[in-house]
């Protein structure tokens, strides 16, 4: 019998290819017959290794995938498996450090969110501002190829900061999430709405399908949400990135729905973004008020890390776009192994 895209989206991703020592060592001991049979990669190796590079990156999204969907043929087990939690915590740690080191710092809250409110006149470093007024489709396509393994999956890393807020903080998150599950309406769920565009755009819409083409700065966009996510103790990191995403959202947002319609990318893509234009401006104000103020209110000691979650946020956010308008501006394709711009089967 043929497996349906549904019975592939229950079962999981396929297991991605490996990148180096870390990665490959754990996926031979994610497929072991048992835990015993393969040793997992030591912890020193996760310490020296590059914090920003493939394998690194590779091995910790592999890691983090067991929380979401897991993947074909790797148990369910393994979510919480004491033998992987030293490697997971030795690339988190890794990470983590490099983040702290090249994110700025000492700004409060405050001062860092009056500055993301104010769209910069420096459009040489957006991705945005190029696909608006530049962009090919084929340019296009790679993006949602790359932003794919956060949106078909938005707003689920976020979830796991309602527990560990309380007050106004946790109703005003609560409230931002609902909308982004579609406001009790399957068909408007974000994630939804982005395979929408995918499937508008000729792209494969499965979950976890491009992990492979997708180089290490888009993973570490990615992962960044999940450590915050799965650390109480990085509760005030997750609400920052969130808030950031929030607040940068609409302007970018307005200028991704008009590369929609300039390239001619159809109704399902603009959208996407027009959704986000008008949602996000309302959550803004949200994400602000509520749940940043709320927060600050309940533990004002967290100011610091919630300074630091948008700070790293912007600084990946960035690395990322480097990447992509490093390629494009040399004509040639922002994913991995790619010798040139998407053909219509990626």
């Amino acid at each position: 019998m043929t497996a349906t895209s549904a019975d592939r989206d229950r079962t999981g991703p396929a297991l991605p290819a490996a990148r180096g020592p870390l990665s490959g060592g754990l996926l031979t001991a994610l497929t072991a017959p048992h835990p015993a049979a393969a040793p997992l990669p030591g912890t020193s190796a996760a310490a020296s290794a590059d914090p920003y590079g493939e394998d690194l990156h590779l091995a910790l999204y592999t890691l983090y995938e067991l929380h979401y969907r897991g993947f074909d043929g790797v148990g369910d087990d393994r979510e919480w498996d004491p033998a992987i939690m030293p490697l997971r915590h030795a690339l988190e740690q890794r990470f983590l450090a490099a983040l702290h080191a090249d994110a700025p710092s000492g700004r409060c809250a405050g001062e860092v969110f009056d500055d993301l409110l104010l769209e910069s006149t420096d459009h040489g470093g957006s991705v945005a501002h190029h696909l608006e007024h530049e962009g090919e489709l084929w340019q296009i396509r790679e993006y949602a190829a790359l932003r794919s393994l956060y949106h078909l999956k938005e707003a689920d890393p976020h979830v796991w900061v309602i527990p560990r807020l309380s007050g106004r903080a946790k109703a005003g998150m609560a409230a931002i999430e609902y909308d982004e599950f579609g406001a009790g309406r399957a068909e408007n769920v974000h994630a939804r709405l982005f395979a929408d565009l995918m499937a508008g755009l000729g792209l494969e819409t499965r979950y976890g399908h491009y992990l492979d083409a997708a180089p290490a700065p888009a993973l570490a966009v990615v992962n960044v949400m999940t450590l915050f996510g799965l650390h109480r103790a990085l509760r005030g990191a997750l609400v920052g990135h969130f808030a950031c995403v929030e607040v940068t959202s609409s302007p970018g947002s307005r200028r991704l729905a008009a590369a929609m319609r300039r390239t001619g990318a159809g109704g399902a893509a603009e959208r996407f973004y027009t959704e986000h234009v008008e949602a996000d401006a309302v959550h803004e104000q949200v994400v602000r008020r509520e749940v940043i103020a709320g927060l600050l209110a309940d533990e004002p000691h967290l100011d610091a890390d919630v300074a630091f979650g948008a700070e790293a946020t912007v600084y990946l956010e960035d690395r990322l776009a480097a990447h992509a308008l490093k390629a494009w501006r040399a004509g040639e394709s922002a994913l991995r192994d790619a010798s040139g711009p998407l053909t219509s089967d990626l």
